[in-house]
């Protein structure tokens, strides 16, 4: 009979999970607005320059390509 009553049921498991998430939660520092827009410009900057870097490398290996192959015309007979 101890044994019973050292064991916790399921419903006293997901109770003490769910308490214990709460007090996580409430644990959370949230950034405030600027820091929240400073990060975000920061993103969409990065964001931009990685893709004009990868347009760049795109159109230079076009360019290297056409020296190679004339990629608008087909040959037909």
């Amino acid at each position: 009979m101890a044994e019973a009553k050292a064991k916790k049921n399921i419903f006293s498991k997901i109770g003490s999970f769910f308490r214990s998430c709460i007090g996580e939660i409430k644990k959370i520092t949230w950034p405030s607005v600027s820091t929240t827009t400073k990060n975000f410009g920061i993103v969409v900057l990065v964001i931009v320059i990685v893709g004009l870097f990868i347009f760049a490398l795109d159109m230079g290996l076009f360019k290297l390509l056409s020296l190679v192959m004339d990629p608008g015309s087909s040959v037909v007979s």
